[in-house]
């Protein structure tokens, strides 16, 4: 099925123009968000063994409590806490954001925000 939605490609040209420059390494591995109309993921990626190190999002079992507000700026703000939590159990301090071609705005800022404020750094 091919994608005709504008928006659908747009995002799409904006995140192979950046995925050009952007990879994860062990040392720095890549925080790569994604959101849909109801949830938000989040995971970090080592690229060059090509491994996912810590995945989380609005379906986890941590994030259970909230409910009908999974697609709100509050919940991305607690998946950002929890994939930065992770991140410092597996001894990762240091990571490359990844946006996948959305806006820096809204959910995707709540994310990186949340994340940098429990420790990540960019």
């Amino acid at each position: 099925m091919k994608r005709t939605n504008p928006k659908v490609i747009a995002r799409r040209r904006r995140k192979k123009r950046f995925m050009k420059k952007v990879r994860g390494t062990s040392q720095r591995p890549r925080l790569c968000v994604y959101r849909s109309n109801k949830h938000i993921y989040a995971q970090i990626v080592d690229d060059q063994e090509t491994r996912t190190i810590a995945a989380v999002s609005t379906l986890s079992k941590e994030l259970a409590s909230l409910g009908d507000k999974r697609a709100s700026k509050e919940a991305a703000k607690k998946v950002g806490e929890l994939i930065a939590k992770k991140a410092h159990e597996r001894n990762i301090d240091k990571v490359v954001f990844d946006r996948n071609g959305f806006l820096y705005h809204g959910r995707v800022r709540a994310v990186a925000d949340a994340a940098r404020e429990a420790g990540l750094e960019f």
